[in-house]
């Protein structure tokens, strides 16, 4: 499992950043990030909150809470979610277990096919 240091290096190397400039886009020194990649030392809230926007992700990705860098980026999703959250208990069970069942039955096709 990636720790939170090694996921802002590997999102800072792939969109071809250096340290100096992910430290001047937080109003850090290059040390200061150097010592989050290497897990020294912890951002605070609001810092983690710039890092994740400035490497296009979640602070929820680089928290370890989920392993999609970007799984709560999609506007689309997070409509449909905002919608599910809204309804009442009972239908929102109906739903969820709607959205289960046609993961479990896609699971199920791409393992026979495989």
């Amino acid at each position: 499992m990636n720790t939170f240091g090694k996921k802002i290096a590997a999102l800072r190397k792939a969109i071809k950043m250096s340290q100096t400039e992910l430290a001047k886009a937080l109003s850090t020194s290059t040390s200061v990030i150097g010592r989050y990649e290497r897990d020294e030392m912890t951002p605070s809230i609001d810092a983690a909150k710039k890092i994740a926007k400035i490497l296009n992700t979640t602070v929820g990705y680089l928290l370890g809470d989920t392993e999609q860098e970007d799984l709560f980026k999609n506007p689309e999703m997070l409509k449909r979610l905002s919608e599910i959250e809204k309804m009442e208990a009972t239908d929102k069970g109906h739903i969820l277990s709607v959205i289960d069942g046609f993961i479990k039955s896609i699971k199920l096709k791409n393992i026979a096919a495989s």
